[in-house]
Order: structure tokens, then sequence, then C-alpha cells
């Protein structure tokens, strides 16, 4: 099968993401520039960074002197899932040779949902299928990221508000994997270590106490989260 053929499924299939990448990414575009970061930083961070909700984080980063140990370890706690992720995929991205550096890359929450949901039609080669939706998913969050940080300069409007995106972003993931799992023991443990070291250390520094504490409560409770999981499959 020819390559624009593969190519022409590869964006059918993608058009969810690009409904939600150019707007997600545009928001992302109009805050950056809002924080003082113009286009090229837009593009570079889309194109190089990637990392959907921890780019918004990163906006705050930029403006608020972060140390740079914050930054990983918040940059490691949110993005750890797509260690995970990436492992069903280990051996497929070990077959496509360059590519499957790119693939593991790109492998954003959305497109890994694509790749496990998405089944090549007769004669197509499943690997360029992949390797096409990847990429047309990064495209479309740096489109929308240029043509944000572009709005933000040329039209003059209040941004304020506008960073709600990413809370917004953070409680529909939260609310679909409530819906969707089998025991909620590690949902309450992350709000309650939230709340608790909201209370404890405050607004401007709760965070990374917060994810050290869910951690360690998580690791504490594996064997019971596991039963839970394992009595839910049995009803």
């Amino acid at each position: 099968m020819k390559n624009s053929q593969i190519f022409r499924y590869a964006f059918i299939k993608t058009i969810p993401v690009l409904c939600g990448y150019l707007f997600l990414g545009i928001a992302f575009g109009i805050l950056l520039e809002n924080a003082g970061y113009g286009v090229y930083w837009a593009f570079l961070i889309s194109l190089v960074v990637y990392a959907g909700s921890m780019q918004f984080v990163m906006v705050t980063f930029l403006t608020g002197g972060t140390s740079l140990l914050t930054v990983a370890l918040m940059t490691l706690s949110i993005n750890s899932r797509h260690m995970f992720y990436g492992l069903s995929f280990v051996e497929k991205f070990k077959k496509m040779g360059k590519k499957g550096l790119y693939m593991i890359f790109s492998l954003s929450d959305e497109t890994y949902s694509l790749l496990c949901g998405t089944k090549p039609l007769e004669g197509m080669d499943e690997g360029k299928l992949q390797f096409y939706m990847s990429l047309l998913d990064q495209s479309y969050w740096i489109i929308g990221s240029v043509i944000g940080a572009l709005v933000g300069t040329v039209l003059p409007f209040d941004t304020t508000g506008t960073d709600f995106a990413m809370t917004a972003l953070f409680v529909v993931i939260f609310i679909e994997q409530w819906l969707g799992a089998k025991s909620h023991l590690p949902a309450l443990i992350g709000v309650g270590c939230a709340i608790f070291s909201l209370v404890i250390f405050g607004k401007d520094k709760f965070m990374l106490p917060a994810l050290v504490g869910a951690v360690i409560c998580l690791m504490m409770m594996e064997q019971r989260i596991g039963k839970k999981e394992g009595e839910e499959d049995a009803d």
C-alpha cells in the first residue's frame, strides 16, 4: 500500500486528537506569549518538550523562578505514566529502527490510545501507520501552540482565565480515570495527600510534598490496592 494512502488513513484516525490538541495548543501559546515568550519559544517547546499538561505547568515555572530540581521531579512525576505505556510497545518500537526513538518520545496519552485502538487495513504497514499517527498528533500540538502565540501577539485581549485550560484538562483526566478505575483508593490517596500538603505547606510549596507523599502511600498500600482490584474483577 502506498505511503500516501497510509498517511490519509492516519489523518482520518487522528481527527479527534486534532480537535483537542489544536485548541489546547492555542491556549498554551497564548499563555506563553502573555508570559513574555514569543512564537519561537512556542514552536521550540512544543517541538522538543511536547509534554501536554506539563507545558502549561512550565509557563508557571518559567515566570516563577522554580528550581531545576523541582522542575525535574515534577516532570518525572507527572509524565512517569508514559514509561508504563511504553512497556506494551517495546518490541514493536524496536522493529521500527530509528523511528522507534521518536515513537518513544511522542507517546502521549492520546497517541497511546490511538496506537492501541487503531488496526491497520489489509496490506497496510502497521509501523508506518503508527509513525504517521504519532507525527500528526505532535504536528497538531505544534500548530496550535504557534497559532496561540501569534494570536496573543496580534490581538490585544485579556487572557485572564485562559490558564484554567490546564485545570480543566486535569479535571477531565481525573474524571475519566475515576470512571474507568477498578479501585478508587489511589485517587483518594492522591487527593488526601494534596489537601494535607496544601494545609501544611501552603499553595506555593505543596505540590512536591504531595507527590512524594502520594508515592510513598501508594507503595505502602500496593498489596491492598491489588487485592481490591482483584475483588472487583471477581465480581
